[in-house]
């Protein structure tokens, strides 16, 4: 079985909750990455989603120098590098997310995307059932 240790990306760069918005969102340009895990004395306490910052941030028109804190997600949900590959991409479907965080003890030692559980035969099938479940609304829109 595989295990998420095996596909998931480790020395993953985070940045503080006092963080600016604008120094976030330009380190996530420079790693071109769509999010950015806040992290506090290494303990995971939230991620940044280029979505959050758009919504939550520029659409409600939060000054660039705002924390990221703010407007970040709280309380993410995480897995372990201990879970099977299966495990993450049936989570990461039901809360409908392309990434998971992976902590031990609430440190942060990686993370795991679709794209990393796509490229392993195992887990191929349950990561494109997963995107499948991401990529369409629950309900239809109106």
């Amino acid at each position: 079985m595989m295990k998420v240790s095996d596909v998931m990306t480790t020395n993953v760069e985070s940045c503080s909750p006092d963080t600016p918005l604008y120094e976030v969102a330009s380190k996530m340009r420079e790693l071109e990455v769509g999010v950015m895990p806040i992290c506090q004395e290494e303990q995971l306490v939230g991620l940044a989603t280029d979505r959050d910052m758009v919504l939550k941030g520029l659409a409600e028109q939060v000054p660039a120098d705002t924390p990221i804190s703010q407007v970040m997600t709280s309380d993410p949900v995480r897995g372990t590098k201990n879970m099977s590959a299966e495990e993450a991409a049936d989570i990461m479907a039901e809360v409908q997310i392309r990434r998971l965080p992976i902590v031990e003890d609430g440190k942060l030692v990686g993370i795991v995307s679709l794209g990393d559980l796509a490229v392993t035969d195992q887990t191929s099938n349950e990561a494109g059932q997963a995107l499948e479940e991401i990529s369409y609304p629950s309900e239809p829109s109106s």
